[in-house]
């Protein structure tokens, strides 16, 4: 049985991916970007099943009356993907004030938005799923990354919440933390004027990392892809999604040094009750 898909940011990386696979297997798309013709190739080729609007996360307004457009124009929509965002790469002291807020407006309050708007459309239908891609920086942290992360874990705290509202109607939550990928991710990232004072730092090494080209990237943006449809598809869908060998390894550890950290206070934490 088909499906039909509400997705974010389809100009290119997963987005695009996802939107290409849906269409080849025969689902309905309702696709946003922010810039018109991206996608006219798979208009030509897959017709009324694509379906694609113009979207800008940091107009909630604007962004309101594409969700609705879509489910008016499509009927009933299966699955609603929040994929689209970008990243800001920069220490905390670099970074810009107009950079902070683009990042949160577009990666934090634009997801939020978007799941807002959807709840009561999938709520009125009797359930759907929405898919929050957010990334293996919502669960850990890097140098130079401190808004990005600011803005995943962010969002992973405000599903971890709603999710827990709205399961009784029938809508369900997956969160898709993919690692490093051979994407176009790099290259998009915004950065800041760099302070020399950070240049013997880890944020200073690991720009010059990223600058050189020494970091390997191993994820396998189809295979991603593939796996994501693949979970999605199953009657029964995991809270979380880690992609790519890096992210688990990376995820693993920092969760295992955290439980670590809290299991070693948990005298100090008992103590803070009132005697029983």
């Amino acid at each position: 049985m088909n499906s039909t898909w509400f997705i974010t940011g389809t100009s290119s990386g997963f987005g695009r991916l996802l939107t290409e696979k849906l269409l080849a297997r025969g689902d309905r798309v309702a696709a946003t970007l922010r810039k018109p013709g991206a996608l006219d190739d798979l208009k030509a080729t897959h017709g009324d099943r694509l379906w694609i609007t113009t979207m800008d996360l940091t107009d909630t307004a604007s962004l309101r009356r594409s969700v609705d457009a879509a489910f008016a124009a499509l009927g009933r929509i299966d699955v609603v993907v929040n994929n689209a965002g970008y990243g800001l790469f920069g220490t905390a002291e670099e970074v810009t004030d107009e950079q902070i807020r683009d990042v949160l407006e577009t990666n934090l309050i634009g997801s939020i938005q978007v799941i807002r708007a959807a709840i009561p459309k999938l709520r009125d239908q009797g359930g759907g799923r929405i898919v929050q891609v957010s990334s293996e920086g919502g669960q850990i942290a890097y140098p130079n990354f401190s808004l990005y992360h600011a803005s995943k874990w962010g969002i992973e705290g405000f599903v971890e919440s709603v999710l827990q509202e709205v399961k009784s109607f029938g809508i369900e939550f997956l969160i898709v933390e993919p690692g490093p990928s051979k994407t176009d991710f790099g290259k998009g990232l915004v950065r800041p004027e760099p302070m020399a004072i950070y240049d013997d730092t880890p944020a200073g090494e690991l720009r010059r990392g990223i600058d050189s080209g020494a970091f390997t990237l191993r994820g396998n943006p189809e295979k991603m892809v593939d796996s994501m449809i693949e979970t999605i598809d199953a009657t029964v869908m995991p809270r979380r999604l880690t992609l790519g060998g890096d992210a688990y390894a990376h995820v693993d550890a920092g969760l295992s040094a955290r439980l670590d950290e809290l299991r070693a206070q948990r005298d100090i934490a008992y103590a803070a009750d009132d005697a029983a």
